[in-house]
């Protein structure tokens, strides 16, 4: 016990007499929990007196005993009794680094003003980047926790603080008392945005050399190579399986679908077996991510310190061969640091940087975005997926102009660089999944840059599930298995064409000769799957029993590898041409897929409507294709996606009650749907703690992992709450390929 008083005393560098009972002395109830009161307590003459729970603390009456005395003490006393004299203490988290603030492990435990407690070297780096305000809370804090290296000392003479206390040691705990706060209100909001920025971003943390391989060869593989686990499925299905020879058939429906392999990671737990840290890393593709955050004054208070959490989640899910990059935009933007590798020091700077945050301003999403592009284009090394992900609650008021007679719709293009066009000419794959924060977010906006970028919209409305949604996208995010996927359609048959390739938002070409096609679909996250409509014109053809229709192949880069990997013979479609018609059996799969259509086509209709200003005409269509949906083969035979459609399109005719519902959220509720149809990727939409709430249709294996692991993180208050419901885009047991 002595020896704990002792480190005190050396601690403290107190020129004061310390009183150590003997061991016989009577010790507290170990039973009971101190509160921090308890520790230590004040008297009404300025010195600290023992209490039962101090364990014998007699500091000498001293006139400059003074709070700051007693909160130096509080911060040394806590870690270095509460482990072993009081072992029922509770273990909090941090809310910087998010780890828990487990005692006796040699950390000061610093309570702020608020009551609010951290670790001690988190919270003073914290403040050295300017933050005066509690990262909980979000309290206005008059004294401030500071640290002094060993650097400090100058020829030989020990260091001073202000108190008049020796300063020997590595480094002491000190709180300094803030000066009174201005008043003037033009006072730029941060010293964040004043210092100088390089003029290229080239500045960027070496690639983990683990991870660096050599440029892959092209490899060739059979479809029915069960061996290549990094393999993309590719089935086909036909509207139906037999044609009579004697009739032709016009607008005939294949469907191609494709499905994403699992990573090396997943297939080991589904077969039990154990998985390092080190081999789930090594499992992935690493990622160089931007985020590209508003911290205009919008977002002050509880947007800011959830956005905060968020951030906080993202960064602790991120691997060492990772790199992150954090822009904050209000009326400018700054990079906060450059794209960092996230070893345990750069997540601990990331963190450290993201909570030194405050709100003000307006809001500039253009320079964000250039900035955050910037990162990207300049960047010195690349990592093999890249994305950049954007979060506002408010409207850009310094790019984008209003509308006019002459330009009825406002030029969103403008607000991304051209480079990330997604059709442009750059070659730059370099997606932007938008977030939309609130019912004030420009949804039009937000949508146009994701579409743009080939990414995705999400339109968070309620506050608390915004780390949920982060989660979603970092969850697709850091399991991708394939890219530059392209898949090719040819006839077999010589009097065959194509007469059209739906793709939703993917490019689909095809040849003058209509015998050939192909569709440019990009990444794949692990165990995604993708679903295409060819129609053909099937002409009558007495001269087999059977008419081979298309040779569909399919190549993409494998990002652990950087090979191609080509599936030429991937599948064959037939189909029977007996001489009589015998019964017509649509395929369920071709049937909800055209219903996928369907319904995205009357989402896009009923949203041009309601622009217009004809809510009444919108709700009408939608009405009118949820009816038709109900009455198909696949919804009549229980089929999830359809039932699900049908449960979407009834959200959007009640988001459209009224021209101030469609304005607060009906508008972004359908823009988000439009972008994960569009994309067949999962989206946030709404509030997810709505049972009718659809963002997760798409969703992967990979993604429900992630989120659950959100839904499962504690901050202080448990987050069950927030629970989501699956819902799969198709069913488990598949019906045999034609």
């Amino acid at each position: 016990m002595a020896s704990k008083w002792r480190k005190v005393k050396m601690a403290l560098g107190l020129n004061r007499c310390l009183y150590v009972p003997p061991h016989d002395t009577e010790q507290p109830d170990s039973s009971s929990s101190p509160s921090p009161a308890g520790l230590l307590s004040r008297s009404s003459h300025g010195s600290t007196t023992p209490t039962p729970s101090s364990s014998g603390l007699r500091l000498s009456k001293s006139p400059n005993n003074n709070n700051k005395l007693s909160a130096i003490i509080y911060v040394c006393l806590w870690d270095l009794f509460s482990s072993q004299d009081h072992p029922s203490v509770l273990q909090r988290t941090c809310a910087i680094c998010l780890t828990a603030m487990k005692t006796g492990q040699g950390h000061a435990i610093f309570m702020a003003e608020c009551s609010h407690s951290f670790h001690f070297h988190c919270i003073a780096s914290n403040v050295k980047h300017g933050n005066q305000i509690c990262p909980v809370c979000r309290a206005k804090w008059k004294e401030i926790p500071f640290q002094r290296s060993v650097s400090d000392v100058t020829h030989g003479k020990p260091r001073t603080s202000a108190l008049g206390w020796p300063q020997d040691d590595a480094w002491m705990t000190v709180l300094r008392r803030l000066p009174p706060a201005r008043t003037d209100a033009n006072r730029h909001i941060s010293s964040l945005y004043q210092a100088n920025e390089p003029s290229i971003f080239d500045d960027d943390e070496d690639l983990d050399p683990q991870h660096e391989t050599a440029e892959g060869k092209e490899s060739t593989k059979d479809a029915g190579d069960v061996n290549s686990v990094r393999t993309v499925e590719v089935l086909t299905y036909t509207e139906v399986s037999a044609v009579p020879k004697s009739v032709s058939y016009n607008n005939f429906n294949i469907l191609i679908h494709l499905k994403a392999p699992l990573t090396s990671g997943r297939q080991n737990r589904n077969q039990n077996q154990a998985e390092s840290p080190q081999s789930s890393q090594d499992s992935r593709a690493p990622v160089d991510l931007v985020t590209v955050l508003d911290v205009s004054g919008s977002m002050s208070g509880t947007k800011l310190a959830l956005v905060k959490r968020a951030m906080g989640f993202v960064i602790q899910n991120l691997c060492p061969s990772d790199r992150l990059s954090v822009i904050a935009f209000s009326s400018t933007a700054r990079r906060l640091f450059p794209l960092r590798r996230m070893t345990e020091t750069g997540k601990l700077d990331a963190l450290q940087a993201v909570n030194s945050l405050v709100s003000s301003g307006g809001t500039n999403i253009a320079e964000g975005l250039r900035k955050g592009v910037k990162v990207m284009t300049d960047r010195k090394w690349k990592n093999p997926v890249c994305s950049i992900i954007l979060l506002s609650d408010g409207q850009d008021t310094y790019t984008v102009s209003g509308t006019s007679v002459a330009c009825p719709r406002a030029d969103y293009k403008s607000l991304l660089p051209t480079s990330i066009h997604r059709n442009g000419s750059t070659g730059l794959q370099i997606p932007v999944h938008a977030f939309g924060f609130g019912s004030d977010h420009d949804a039009t906006s937000m949508h146009s840059i994701s579409e743009i970028s080939g990414g995705t919209f999400s339109f968070i409305e309620a506050e608390g599930v915004i780390q949920d949604a982060f989660a979603q996208c970092i969850g697709g995010l850091l399991s991708v298995v394939a890219q530059e996927l392209q898949v090719k359609v040819e006839c077999l048959h010589p009097r065959l064409e194509i007469g059209s390739i739906k793709a939703g938002g993917y490019k689909a070409n095809i040849m003058a000769n209509a015998i050939m096609g192909s569709v440019d679909v990009g990444d794949l996250y692990a165990e995604e799957e993708r679903d295409f409509l060819v129609t053909v014109n099937i002409p009558v053809d007495g001269t087999s029993d059977e008419m081979s229709l298309l040779k569909v192949s399919c190549a993409y880069r494998d990002p652990m590898t950087k090979g191609m990997v080509t599936l030429d013979e991937a599948s064959h479609v037939k189909i029977q041409r007996p001489e009589i018609a015998g019964t017509r059996v649509v395929s369920i799969e071709v049937d909800k897929q055209r219903n996928r259509l369907h319904a995205a086509e009357a989402m896009a209709e009923a949203r041009a409507a309601a622009e217009s200003g004809d809510l009444a005409r919108a709700v009408s269509v939608l009405e009118s294709c949820g009816k038709a949906l109900s009455e198909t083969a696949s919804t009549q035979a229980g089929d999830r996606l359809c039932i699900a459609l049908c449960a979407e399109l009834k959200e959007m005719q009640d988001r459209m009650a009224s021209r101030r519902v469609y304005e607060t959220s009906g508008r972004a509720y359908i823009l988000s749907g439009l972008s994960s149809h569009s994309w067949q990727r999962a989206t946030a939409r709404g509030d997810s703690t709505d049972s009718a709430n659809l963002m997760q249709a798409y969703q992967t294996p990979s993604m429900v992992d992630m989120v659950t692991q959100s839904q499962t993180m504690v901050f202080g208050t448990p987050s069950s709450q927030r629970k989501l419901r699956q819902t799969l885009s198709f069913p488990a047991v598949r019906p045999r390929p034609r």
